[in-house]
């Protein structure tokens, strides 16, 4: 009984019939990514280490996943940096949000970037990042004259505030 009030709860929430997505492990030690409170609480899934970096201060690392995903069209996977690494370490990712295209079939690799002052080593194991997966709207551009608007050309700084 409580098995079935909790699937229904999770139909009821909607977070139950998200995207299926295809993934690899690549790595023995990969593991997929996961929610820390679940779908309901949390929009990034944690991506973990496969094998011990250490980050040097100012020197961006490959850290890798295990993994590799099959993204629908119209999908892109957003990495972001994990809030307590940045505040606890200054660890961050220099090219945040990277993005993980379609087509891309490779290794998921997190670019990290040590702040600090002092070595710092991500183990096996470690969330190191956040991953996002959102809609996207391909673009076709339609090159003609721009219509007028309040704003028009001001740019940086034009709301005075």
């Amino acid at each position: 009984m409580h098995g079935r009030r909790h699937a229904s709860a999770k139909r009821a929430g909607g977070y139950d019939n998200g995207l299926r997505i295809k993934i690899d492990r690549l790595h023995e030690n990969a593991r997929l990514p996961d929610y820390a409170h679940g779908p309901a609480e949390d929009a990034g899934l944690d991506l973990h280490a496969v094998e011990d970096v250490t980050l040097l201060p100012g020197v961006p690392a490959l850290v890798p996943t295990g993994l590799a995903i099959e993204l629908p069209p119209g999908c892109e996977a957003q990495i972001r940096p994990r809030s307590g690494l940045a505040l606890k370490h200054a660890i961050t990712l220099p090219n945040s949000p990277a993005t993980i295209d379609p087509g891309y079939r490779g290794e998921i690799r997190v670019i990290l970037l040590n702040l600090g002052r002092e070595p710092y080593t991500i183990h096996t194991g470690d969330r190191i990042a956040q991953m996002i997966v959102a809609r996207y709207e391909p673009v076709e551009w339609e090159e003609t004259e721009l219509t007028d608007s309040k704003r028009g050309t001001r740019g940086f700084g034009s709301s005075g505030r």
